[in-house]
């Protein structure tokens, strides 16, 4: 994989959008976060971080420091989709509060803090976070889960339909109708495939 390929942000929900960042669009799999450098490289994309921050985590990280967090952050987003594909297609029960207990512990290291700042000529409550460590990159991550988990119906998070794709999304269309992580990926092989089996159908 190139490392600065673009990655997937189709999910209408930033923490499927995390659990997409390793995913079997079309035949190959890819991972936008094989190591410390594309963990910055996805966190800048998703603008999860700020910029200045990932360059300042860039210049101070020790040695294999960041591949370390990179590291964790894989451990999260396959643990995290377990649980996302146990529960999907039905709304999250109270009973599930137990299993969640991991993101609840990361939750818990946030060192974030309100700031009053001046914004469009008015005074405005803002979110700040003091970026300690490299660890600390994992917060906004546990922010975004914990956001999917108390803020989205996950009657309507969804699976692709396309044969080999691995891609989640938060189905907020009208009529909850969604079926393909994308038109122009799934959507349209599916339509040519279906075209191709019709057409094969009318010469026989």
């Amino acid at each position: 994989m190139d490392r600065h390929s673009l990655a997937l942000f189709i999910a209408d929900a930033p923490g499927l959008d995390f659990l997409n960042s390793v995913a079997t669009p079309v035949d190959t799999p890819i991972d936008w976060i094989p190591d410390g450098e594309g963990l910055l490289d996805w966190l800048g994309q998703a603008k999860f971080v700020p910029e200045e921050v990932l360059r300042d985590m860039r210049s101070r990280a020790l040695p294999g420091e960041l591949d370390k967090v990179a590291d964790q952050a894989r451990s999260l987003r396959e643990w995290f989709r377990g649980f996302v594909r146990q529960h999907k297609g039905r709304p999250l029960a109270s009973g599930a509060l137990g299993e969640l207990e991991p993101l609840n512990r990361l939750l818990e290291r946030d060192d974030s803090f309100g700031r009053i700042e001046l914004a469009d000529g008015a005074l405005h409550l803002h979110s700040a976070r003091r970026w300690r460590t490299p660890e600390s990159l994992l917060l906004p991550i546990g922010e975004a889960l914990a956001k999917l988990v108390t803020g989205e119906n996950f009657t309507y998070v969804k699976a692709c339909e396309g044969p080999s794709c691995t891609l989640l999304f938060a189905d907020h269309t009208r009529g909850h109708a969604r079926r393909w992580c994308s038109m122009a990926m799934c959507g349209n092989r599916a339509k040519q495939a279906a075209h191709r089996e019709r057409a094969k159908a009318h010469r026989h």
